[in-house]
């Protein structure tokens, strides 16, 4: 299993436009995804889990990546989240 941490930077954070991009971004891969924040963890391709877990700008994520392409899996994600969120 791969994971990161990553502090949203985006001023509007997770809402509905950015999690159906990581939805789109993560089906691209074999690996399981999911996002958490504090307690809550969902898949990350379930796009109304994810908006209600109201991520906003200055929170922070933890994203696990587990399967056969991980590694890879990981890399991309979090170039995603740098690079949209």
């Amino acid at each position: 299993m791969r994971q990161f941490s990553y502090t949203i930077k985006a001023s509007a954070g997770i809402h509905a436009i950015p999690a159906a991009l990581l939805a789109q971004e993560a089906k691209k891969y074999k690996s399981f995804i999911s996002i958490a924040k504090d307690t809550t963890e969902s898949d990350i391709t379930k796009l109304l889990k994810v908006v209600a877990m109201s991520v906003k700008k200055g929170d922070s994520v933890l994203v696990n990546v587990e399967g056969d392409d991980e590694e890879l899996a990981a890399g991309e994600m979090e170039a995603f989240f740098q690079r949209y969120l």
